[in-house]
């Protein structure tokens, strides 16, 4: 009995060992997908962990989408195996909704840059500092009337993750004194008491459409303030 024992014993830490292998030797997907988020080649940037892009892959068992986050400068990448995907983008962008879908062949390492029509977005900003106020020139660039603008924002933080969130200060102006976005638009923000200790912070311009929720930003710039 205690010979059977053993035997039984073994048997079953070498299935045991086996399933281990097994699981230890999975394959991890290799190949990363790369690109931005572009309006004739200009990334569009975006607020953090808040815009996605979706991946599917057909002709397998588990058929369910892969989320893809856009960072905020307009980038995003993914780990995938190699193989033939579909990509979606989804509404809830600072730009028009569109459902049609983009071939994507993985093959090792691949750049696919997205195509998007936004509403109006910042083509260019530079940035000046007097004491503790930022002034801010931003170029608008209006490529879609189909929702009006509502108004464009100045945003200063500690960090590079700047957006309508995460801000420590913030100017809105109007879209009623801006009659023409054709022409720069000029706007100051006040740096906050607690962030003056700082070595720099961190501005951005946002532009928010009417009854779009995602405002498309510029990219952040870092200021220095000693």
């Amino acid at each position: 009995m205690r010979l059977k024992a053993y035997i039984y014993s073994l048997l079953l830490i070498t299935i045991a060992g086996g399933y281990g292998c097994k699981k230890d030797n999975y394959e991890e997907p290799e190949s990363l997908l790369t690109g931005r988020v572009v309006f004739e080649g200009q990334p569009i940037g975006v607020r953090s962990n808040a815009v996605q892009l979706e991946l599917w892959q057909h002709g397998y068992a588990f058929f369910s989408k892969i989320r893809v986050f856009v960072a905020p400068d307009g980038t995003y990448s993914a780990r995938l195996f190699d193989g033939d995907y579909k990509m979606t983008r989804q509404n809830g962008g600072p730009w028009l909704s569109n459902t049609d879908s983009i071939d994507v062949k993985v093959r090792g390492n691949t750049v696919v840059d997205v195509p998007v029509t936004p509403y109006t977005f910042v083509k260019s900003a530079t940035y000046q500092r007097n004491g503790a106020t930022i002034t801010a020139t931003a170029n608008l660039q209006t490529v879609s009337t189909a929702n009006a603008l509502e108004s464009v924002r100045l945003y200063v933080f500690r960090t590079a993750l700047v957006d309508d969130v995460n801000q420590s200060a913030r100017t809105v102006v109007q879209a009623s004194a801006i009659p023409n976005t054709s022409q720069p638009v000029s706007m100051n923000v006040t740096i906050p008491a607690a962030l003056t200790s700082l070595d720099a912070v961190y501005v951005r311009v946002g532009v928010k459409t009417a009854g779009i929720n995602e405002l498309a930003y510029s990219s952040a710039e870092k200021i220095a303030l000693k």
